[in-house]
């Protein structure tokens, strides 16, 4: 593990602890170091705004978990994004800075900035594909000079679709050239929601899209070399696009590997279950209204004040409640095509297929924050493991070579190979 010295005390800092996806972040690191007691115990601590409400979030973990002690034994740093020299100061004494505090276009680009300028890794929970592209094109070089990791899109969006990629392509025998991915939820009698700071992080990105495509022309990058012909697989279920940021964070990867590893890419599309007829009706009425809404000031006003109305309560201020993310859980079933050993892809069609999945219990408090925890202590653990010398970098690119993988399987997240349907 990355070793502390007085001057950086905490391998791990959780920023936004008192956040409702932070509060469950300062849950898992608490069992984490809980394990690894003893010489290589984590030290960590929290920050955020208010001292009063990180001391209060401790005292809320230390009941749900009966550890007293995380009362009086875990630090607290208070530090505001408005504040540089707040978050100059937190950096200074963290090895990995854990953000947690969303939406991240508004809100994360000081944290990046304080984490590269004071030597501290970040990683972050972010699925909001403009600013992670922002963050890989503005800073991406500043960090490589510093040999700082700034690792975003951590929790489920998206390393179970960057990582099942990965997973799925060192399964295959062959030269994996397609895949697509199904994601299904599954919930209680109480249904799935959301917290209303993801609801915000989708309004204000679909508002502002054509930002996003002007982005991405500054990169100058080269269309991706199709490997072989495309195949699409038949799915019996209703589906549609995943609207969420996984095809841009597994593309990003996908390049990486290509440029970097000299591997042949993989086409990757994302879709996800949405039930029967009326499910698909709903979506389809909802998301017009969506769609004209966030085009005006006014309509993005009324769709972040009343997320649960506009939503059909999948969103909501308070988020979920504890026996809703009990009882939900999710699939993300991979259909790959390619070509198998010794066939050459630039003859003929794919002939050969595989299936695997990834499965964890529910996705944006449970497996988010297994994911986003396992992967700062990888970062601890296996930072040589870890591209160049430092860099913005997908989860795909960044965790490549080291074992992050092993490490969900044994923390809620699994892998396998299924067969074909």
């Amino acid at each position: 593990m990355e070793a502390v010295t007085p001057h950086r005390p905490y391998h791990l800092i959780v920023f936004g602890a008192t956040g409702f996806t932070g509060q469950f972040v300062v849950d898992e690191v608490a069992r984490y170091a809980a394990e690894t007691a003893g010489d290589s115990a984590l030290k960590w601590a929290v920050a955020g705004r208010s001292r009063q409400r990180l001391e209060a979030a401790l005292e809320r973990a230390a009941g749900r978990l009966s550890m007293p002690e995380l009362r009086t034994d875990t630090e607290i740093i208070v530090a505001d994004v408005s504040d540089e020299e707040s978050l100059a100061i937190m950096c200074q004494q963290g090895v990995v800075i854990l953000n947690c505090v969303g939406p991240y276009r508004f809100h994360g680009e000081p944290v990046v900035k304080a984490c590269i300028e004071n030597g501290a890794h970040y990683v972050d929970i972010c699925g909001e594909p403009q600013f992670l592209e922002r963050m890989q094109l503005e800073y991406h070089t500043k960090a490589l000079d510093r040999g700082v990791y700034v690792i975003g899109s951590c929790g489920f969006d998206s390393i179970p679709a960057d990582l099942g990629i990965l997973y799925t392509q060192r399964q295959f025998r062959g030269t994996l050239t397609a895949v697509e991915s199904f994601l299904q939820i599954s919930s209680g009698s109480e249904g799935f929601c959301g917290h209303d700071t993801t609801w915000q992080s989708a309004v204000h990105g679909f508002a502002d899209s054509s930002s996003l495509r002007r982005l991405r022309k500054k990169f100058g990058h080269k269309p991706l070399p199709v490997v072989g012909l495309e195949s699409y697989c038949e799915i019996e279920q209703y589906t549609i696009p995943f609207m969420g940021s996984d095809p841009s964070v597994v593309k990003r990867t996908q390049r990486f590997l290509y440029e970097e590893e000299h591997q042949s890419p993989v086409q990757y599309s994302a879709y996800i279950g949405v039930g029967g007829l009326f499910s698909i009706v709903k979506l389809f009425c909802g998301g017009l209204l969506f769609w004209f809404m966030v085009k005006f000031s006014l309509g993005r006003k009324l769709l972040t004040r009343f997320p649960s109305f506009f939503s059909f309560g999948l969103f909501s201020k308070a988020g979920p409640t504890m026996k809703q993310i009990e009882d939900t859980c999710f699939s993300l079933t991979f259909f790959g095509e390619g070509y198998s050993e010794g066939t050459d892809p630039s003859e003929g069609t794919p002939n050969a297929k595989i299936c695997t999945q990834v499965i964890g219990a529910e996705p944006g408090y449970v497996a988010t924050v297994s994911a986003v925890v396992q992967a700062a202590v990888t970062v601890l653990n296996e930072v040589h493991s870890l591209p160049r010398r430092g860099g913005v970098y997908t989860p795909g690119a960044a965790f490549y070579k080291t074992s992050l993988i092993d490490r969900l399987q044994n923390h809620s997240i699994k892998f396998s190979v299924r067969n074909w349907p």
